[in-house]
């Protein structure tokens, strides 16, 4: 890995031009960005919601969880950020890849799911609000508030 260690900047909008060795985190549209930590500077976003990426925050470090694969990329890298660190995940065959994307799939058509009930719709017509405009706790947020609440149990 090129970048051993990243800094968190907090952000309302990404820049137009990403900084090798910082993750931009825009906590008002549940996303963060950043430059692939290979070194490749292909931009990674990761959404921030209980069926893609986790963000947690200690003491002015921040880490993400899952690791991040990125699989549709040339380097096809793979790494954990921890507490501001990069720490290389090795390599995943085709094989393993494909599971994963699966799981994530069904992890995202879950997640539809639950916000359509709570919602009183059904999954075909969710859509779930990739982004928070407002400050005002959203369908989304209580969803993540909850589920967070039952990780943490």
């Amino acid at each position: 890995m090129k970048t051993k260690n990243i800094r968190p900047e907090f952000v309302t909008q990404f820049p137009a031009v990403f900084e090798q060795g910082v993750l931009y985190i825009s906590e008002e549209f549940e996303t963060a960005g950043h430059l692939c930590c290979c070194g490749c500077g292909e931009k990674v976003i990761t959404p921030l919601n209980p069926a893609k990426w986790c963000l947690r925050k200690e003491g002015g470090t921040v880490s993400l969880s899952p690791s991040i694969g990125n699989w549709n990329y040339a380097c096809k890298s793979h790494y954990i950020i921890t507490k501001n660190k990069v720490v290389e995940a090795g390599q995943l065959d085709a094989r393993k890849i494909a599971a994963i994307q699966r799981r994530d799939r069904r992890d995202m058509e879950h997640y539809v799911a639950v916000v359509a009930a709570r919602a009183g719709q059904t999954p075909e017509k969710a859509s779930v609000p990739i982004a928070k405009k407002e400050p005002k706790k959203s369908l989304i947020y209580e969803v993540v508030a909850f589920l967070k609440k039952l990780w943490k149990t």
